[in-house]
């Protein structure tokens, strides 16, 4: 009973305090004197990912069974695991 309530405790905790750092400044990068929004680094680099991967199926001759659900995504999932790396 104890490890249960430590382990539902530590749950409540980590999401408690994954929650109230959401409330910081907006990710922004400082580009010749204007606010660039990082969300729109984070896709450019999905989307070159996305290309990259693109390329390597391509090398070692790996057929998608649906090509224009795949690489959209694809290009999702790396913007998104770029987005939850750096902010």
């Amino acid at each position: 009973m104890t490890r249960y309530f430590r382990w539902w405790h530590f749950l409540f905790l980590m999401s408690m305090a994954l929650t109230v750092s959401g409330c910081s400044h907006a990710p922004a990068f400082d580009v010749m004197g204007s606010l660039f929004p990082a969300w729109l680094l984070c896709i450019a680099a999905g989307a070159l990912l996305a290309a990259i991967a693109h390329l390597g199926l391509v090398r070692y001759r790996i057929n998608l069974l649906f090509p224009l659900l795949a690489y959209p995504c694809l290009a999702a999932v790396f913007t998104f695991a770029i987005w939850l790396m750096f902010f």
